[in-house]
Order: structure tokens, then C-alpha cells, then sequence
């Protein structure tokens, strides 16, 4: 049963154009080629890279951003409530207006009191700043080695100056060991990021960065087995020259170097426009699409392939978006502003469709008079609601 699905699975019409067979890619004369095998350490890379992280958050970045001034914010606790706290976190972390009225009813509390709690409540799912930091330090340090890296591997390349040449003689082209090394450690870290997830910061793109996570994991895996490595390190050295300008920008935002801040962010837009929107889809998609299948027919790898690069040319069109808001935003007040992408954090003095303090609800019952209490929510659902809960006079 495995035999046969292996052999299904490695079939050569799904990974090789036609007329090529994985015995060409046989090691020989002190040639040796890329073979999909050799990915598998790429599993045991991610878990050294998950420890590295670690250490280095908790005694670099984790000191660094105290020597740099980072003092997170002194949160307020909330009373522990069992009927709030099953509410946030089965039915959700901001309930309607009407359905605040009956919360507040059944725990003997205001209005006001009840949103105070679920505002604190919310604010204790929002990551620190020093946690945001370290995050930012750590892959800063990583893609900033990973482009020096893959510059120093590349460089030298007549194949990434012309990327036509990427196919000349494909797929019998030799693996350059230190091409190997770069390619296995991207590829063990974005597995890397993937095992991390439930512990990394979330933001509002968080849908669009685990989708991006299985894509590049994706490419990297199914290029190195292809034997598509000449395009496929291009592209990722494409990502790596923008990500690490990201982290740095994020990092002195908070720290409050506003000036390298705002000069960051200005050459990180510009570089990402160029490298993703101009470069990416008019030098590196169009050579997959055309130059890949001028000596050799198309195959399922590349419709595969293609189909991977336009997914990531759609989330680059996407964050550009939100590039833009930013760079609109930093237009107007002269200086960078949040990452929009997170959430902000809420004092006890939002407003959050806050209503005047009213009576004390206690055993769903009303400590005063019914128009005294009528006057407490602002929508007249509420009211009517409120209303349901009065103690006649």
C-alpha cells in the first residue's frame, strides 16, 4: 500500500518536464544533484531554530529592549468573573450592546462595569511591547543573515543577473552545497514559523500569514525537489532584501526612534514596491511562465508551481494595500504611526459604547425606579431589554 502510493506519488510526469527522467539526476563522476530526500533535515533545522529563538529572545532581545527604554504597560487586573470569562471565550471578546445588558443582569453588575471588565479582559490577550520586540529582533536578525547569505551565495551566479538562464540545461543542473545550506535553512525556518504560530503575535493579516507560511514552505520544498533551485533562491532572496527593513522599522517604532523609524519605513515601501510588484511579477513570473517551457513542454509541476507564485503575487498586492494606508497616514502627521495591522490598547477611560453609570443590577432585579433604569443603554433595544429587568414601583 505505501510502495504503491510512493510510487504514485513520485511519479516523474508530476516533478520533471517530459522526456526527463529522475535517473539523470542519479549522482555521478562527482556530480551530485538536488534529490527531495535531502529536505527531510529540514525538520530537525526547524526545531533548532524554534531553541535558538528562545535563547535568544530571552537573553538578547529580551535585555536589549530594556537597555533601549522598552517598559511595557502596567495593565489593570479585572475582577475574575466565571460568567464574563465563559462568555469571552466561547461566544467572543465583544459583545453587543443588547447582550451586555443581560450579562450585566445576570452578575449584578452596571453597564459600565460590565465593558470596563471585557475592555481589561481584552487588553490581557494583546501581546506586551517587549514581546512585540523580541518577536521583531529575532526575525530581523534572521532575514538580515539570510540576505547577506543569499547575496554571497548568488552573487557570483550568471543565472540571477539573466534569469533565463535559470532553465538553460534544466533540470541536469549540478547543487552547489552552500546554494543546499541557504535553501535548507529557509526552508527549516519558515517550518519553523509554522510550529510557532499559536505562541507569535496575532494581528489582523493573521489569516494572510499562515496562508503565506504553507506557501513559501510550498515552494521551497517543491522547487528543491524540481531541481528548480536557480529561480526558486531568486525568489526567495526577492523576500528577504524587503522582511528584514520590516523588522528594523518595527523595532525602533518601539523604541520611540521615531526619525530611523520614519526613514526605514520610507526605504522599506520603496524597496518592497520594486521588488514585489515590478520585479517579482515582470522578471520572475514571467520567466516561470515563459522561459521555463521553451525547451520542454509544460508538466503538472509547472502549473503547480506558477499557481504558488501567483497566490504570493496576491498577498504582496494585498500588504502593499496596507502599505499604502500607512504611507497615507505617514503623509499626513509627518511621522509613523501604529501598525494598523494591531490592535490598540484600550484604557479604562474608552469610551467602547460605554453609557452613563447607572443603578446596581442585582438577581436580574433593579435597585430604583423603571425610567431611571430606561435611560441607562443607548439603543432602544437595549432600553426595552433594560426594561424587561426592573422591579415595578
Amino acid at each position: 500500500m505505501l510502495s504503491s502510493l510512493n510510487e504514485w506519488l513520485w511519479q516523474e510526469k508530476y516533478w520533471l518536464p517530459p522526456n526527463s527522467t529522475w535517473a539523470q539526476l542519479e549522482d555521478r563522476d562527482g556530480l551530485v544533484f538536488a534529490h527531495p530526500y535531502h529536505m527531510l533535515a529540514a525538520l530537525p533545522m526547524a526545531l533548532v531554530l524554534v531553541a535558538v529563538r528562545i535563547i535568544f529572545e530571552r537573553f538578547v532581545a529580551l535585555p536589549l529592549s530594556r537597555w533601549m527604554g522598552i517598559k511595557d504597560q502596567i495593565r489593570r487586573q479585572m475582577t475574575p468573573n466565571p460568567v464574563l470569562e465563559k462568555y469571552f471565550l466561547r461566544m467572543g471578546q465583544r459583545p453587543m450592546e443588547t447582550q451586555m445588558v443581560l450579562l450585566a443582569a445576570q452578575c449584578g453588575l452596571t453597564l459600565r462595569q460590565t465593558q470596563r471588565w471585557f475592555r481589561r479582559r481584552r487588553n490581557q490577550e494583546r501581546p506586551c511591547l517587549s514581546k512585540k520586540f523580541c518577536e521583531a529582533s529575532w526575525r530581523f536578525v534572521f532575514y538580515l543573515c539570510s540576505f547577506v547569505g543569499g547575496v554571497s551565495v548568488l552573487y557570483h551566479e550568471p543565472w540571477f543577473w539573466t534569469l533565463a538562464l535559470c532553465w538553460e540545461n534544466y533540470p541536469q543542473q549540478t547543487l552547489n552545497l552552500a546554494l543546499y545550506w541557504w535553501y535548507l535553512l529557509e526552508l527549516g525556518f519558515y517550518i519553523s514559523l509554522l510550529i510557532t504560530l499559536p505562541f507569535d503575535i496575532k494581528r489582523k493579516d493573521f489569516k494572510e500569514q499562515v496562508v503565506h507560511h504553507f506557501v513559501a514552505v510550498g515552494l521551497i520544498a517543491f522547487s528543491y525537489s524540481s531541481n528548480l533551485l536557480r529561480i526558486g533562491s531568486v525568489v526567495l532572496l526577492l523576500h528577504d532584501c524587503s522582511d528584514y527593513l520590516l523588522e528594523a522599522c518595527k523595532m525602533f517604532n518601539y523604541t520611540h526612534f521615531q526619525r530611523v523609524c520614519n526613514t526605514l519605513f520610507i526605504i522599506f515601501s520603496l524597496v518592497f514596491f520594486y521588488t514585489r510588484l515590478i520585479y517579482f511579477p515582470t522578471q520572475v513570473i514571467y520567466s516561470t511562465v515563459f522561459d521555463s517551457i521553451r525547451s520542454s513542454g509544460p508538466f503538472f509541476g509547472y502549473y503547480y508551481f506558477n499557481v504558488l507564485l501567483v497566490m504570493l503575487q496576491i498577498l504582496h498586492v494585498y500588504w502593499f494595500c496596507l502599505i499604502l494606508r500607512m504611507v497615507c497616514s505617514f503623509l499626513r502627521k509627518g511621522q509613523m504611526g501604529k501598525d494598523i495591522r494591531s490592535d490598540a490598547e484600550e484604557s479604562d477611560s474608552s469610551d467602547d459604547g460605554a453609557v452613563p453609570e447607572g443603578p446596581q443590577l442585582k438577581n436580574r432585579m433593579a435597585r430604583g425606579s423603571g425610567p431611571a433604569i430606561a435611560n441607562v443603554p443607548r439603543s432602544r433595544a437595549a432600553g426595552r431589554l433594560a426594561n424587561g429587568h426592573t422591579q415595578a414601583t
